[in-house]
């Protein structure tokens, strides 16, 4: 069984998670990140999905409703699990163990032999078969998916040490310096060549793990003041379980920040091979069929982009940028470097026109804009003659009630914002 943990409140995203769960915020134009770990579990013949959540649930509960319905002669399910109060435990979910743990009621009522804990906000490929097979031939307690990592990039992670039989002996949350050289390990242990493991010697947590079923029982129960996997449940288990690790060595991102999620956003763009490909015909990754039209493109000058379905485009030019379904955008408009995220619904043509003569401003990007490194939610009215270039190359700011925030550099609109006519930002 998989239990796919949804985050928590997503402070990291804010504001695309202002009005969303985390594992909702739309990806790659069309997709939603909850796609990714219940695509691959559906890839993997795994069929049993549960999804935890508690902050603002309602979107996600609706995209896993209309999306994954399995037959009923097939015995799968993917359902959601909000946080609740109970009798026995009046609090919220206090972390990823806790959200497990206020749930083990009902998963041991499954006849399985191991759970798999998923993270809901991770962009990657991987067929769990093999995961779970490494898993039962080192004879684990628990495993866990581990991803190889220069030094560079790895006293951002939390990094493990392994013996000469893969099994974990010790863990240190983002060390640095000396504490991090202690950390190296010999990654050929875990089937890396000479060169790949001289390069990569250190090994990062996914936030991936299989458990026996008794064995997460057992843990969860035992200590009911750990709340969390990876820096308390985990750890303390490796002194008297096998903890072994299974090494991951394909493409992994953790889309937890505006930065990350706009980089791997418009990374999907690159020729001819992005890191991150949805056209693998073996591995599709699944989302909510919507039945749109075709994009249609009036004059427009297009280069390494991805368009979504139903989009209209007039005499634009778009230029290493993404746009989400249903998007619009009129005649003279530039779009650069940016992850437009579309519309919930199209707004019909006499509305629009009655917009215009009211002096309000219809969803999608107005003539003669002009949008640069930016997120644009979904829904936004961008008005004509709009610049959002971030012209005073500002790093951080908040500006809720003009309808924008700016994360590292990156301008983000909210979702339903306006940006009146003439606006530069």
């Amino acid at each position: 069984m998989a239990i796919i943990l949804g985050g928590g409140a997503g402070t990291r995203l804010y504001p695309l998670t202002k009005l969303r769960a985390k594992p909702a915020v739309p990806l790659a134009g069309k997709y939603r990140l909850i796609d990714i770990p219940v695509s691959n579990c559906i890839n993997s013949d795994i069929y049993q999905i549960y999804v935890l959540t508690q902050f603002n649930s309602a979107s996600l509960n609706r995209h896993i409703s209309r999306t994954y319905s399995f037959s009923g002669f097939h015995g799968g399910f993917v359902e959601i699990l909000a946080a609740q109060q109970t009798p026995e435990n009046p609090n919220w979910f206090q972390g990823t163990a806790d959200a497990v743990r206020q749930y083990l009621w009902l998963f041991q009522e499954f006849d399985v032999d191991e759970y798999l804990i998923l993270s809901g906000d991770h962009l990657y490929r991987m067929d769990y078969s093999d995961f779970v097979q490494r898993h039962r031939e080192t004879n684990a307690d628990i495993t866990i998916s581990v991803i190889p990592m220069d030094e560079k990039r790895a006293s951002d992670f939390g990094l493990m040490k392994i013996d000469r039989n893969g099994r974990v002996i010790d863990f240190s949350e983002k060390p640095k310096g000396e504490a991090l050289r202690q950390m190296q390990v010999d990654t050929t242990v875990l089937g890396l060549s000479p060169k790949e493991a001289k390069n990569n010697p250190y090994i990062a947590s996914m936030g991936i793990y299989v458990f026996k079923k008794d064995v997460l029982l057992e843990v969860l129960r035992r200590s009911p003041e750990q709340t969390d996997f990876g820096k308390e449940i985990i750890p303390a288990a490796a002194k008297e379980y096998n903890v072994q690790a299974y090494l991951f060595n394909g493409y992994w991102e953790d889309i937890g920040t505006i930065e990350a999620f706009y980089e791997a956003n418009l990374a999907l763009t690159q020729q001819p091979h992005p890191p991150f490909s949805f056209y693998d015909e073996k591995a599709p990754i699944y989302t909510r069929g919507r039945y749109l039209p075709p994009s249609k493109l009036l004059d427009c000058q297009i280069t390494e982009s991805m368009i979504g379905e139903g989009c209209i485009l007039k005499d634009c030019r778009i230029h290493h940028s993404v746009l989400g379904i249903r998007t619009r955008v009129e005649s003279g408009a530039t779009v650069q470097d940016t992850l437009i995220m579309g519309a919930d619904f199209y707004q019909p043509m006499a509305e629009r026109q009655a917009h215009c003569s009211q002096g309000k401003i219809p969803i999608g990007i107005g003539a003669n804009s002009i949008i640069r490194r930016a997120i644009i939610d979904k829904n936004a009215c961008i008005g004509c003659d709009v610049q959002i270039v971030n012209k005073d190359r500002v790093e951080e700011a908040e500006r809720e009630s003009q309808g924008f925030y700016i994360r590292n550099g990156i301008v983000v609109v909210l979702k339903n914002a306006t940006i009146p006519d003439g606006t530069i930002i």
